[in-house]
């Protein structure tokens, strides 16, 4: 998946990804996108739309990085989290994760990305809630 974003996705440029799709969900779609994570319910019903009208991960890929992005500072906000690049090597995912104070990896982007291909059957509400028990998810991917 290629991704050209302005700027470039970096840790510390995620947040203004962030801020402009909460800006765009606000324009398009009239969504409030305000960082709780109940939020994240409109993001999966934002995505759930794009695959409703049959939309690839090729197609909305800068957006998708950018819900992934939202849903990533929901994780620094109220989980304590961190981004950084990956210490681990993906093939097909984007380097730049949410580190937790316990030093486990939470993908967001690829949570996004993942709800986009797969469905329903990919809950970010479920893996944000298990970031929170402490027991997952960790740098695994939920589905490929």
């Amino acid at each position: 998946m290629q991704v050209h974003l302005n700027p470039p996705l970096e840790p510390g440029n995620a947040p203004r990804h962030a801020a402009a799709i909460v800006a765009a969900a606000a324009d398009i779609s009239g969504a409030e996108l305000d960082y709780s994570p109940e939020s994240i319910v409109l993001v999966e019903d934002i995505v759930d739309g794009f695959r409703a009208e049959g939309v690839t991960d090729a197609d909305m890929a800068e957006s998708l990085v950018a819900f992934g992005c939202y849903v990533g500072e929901i994780l620094t906000r109220h989980a304590g989290g961190a981004w950084r690049h990956s210490r681990a090597t993906r093939a097909f995912s984007v380097p730049v994760v949410v580190e937790l104070p316990d030093t486990r990896e939470c993908d967001p982007i690829d949570w996004v990305i993942c709800r986009l291909k797969f469905g329903a059957g990919v809950s970010i509400r479920d893996l944000y809630a298990a970031v929170g028990t402490g027991h997952g998810p960790s740098d695994q991917q939920p589905y490929r």
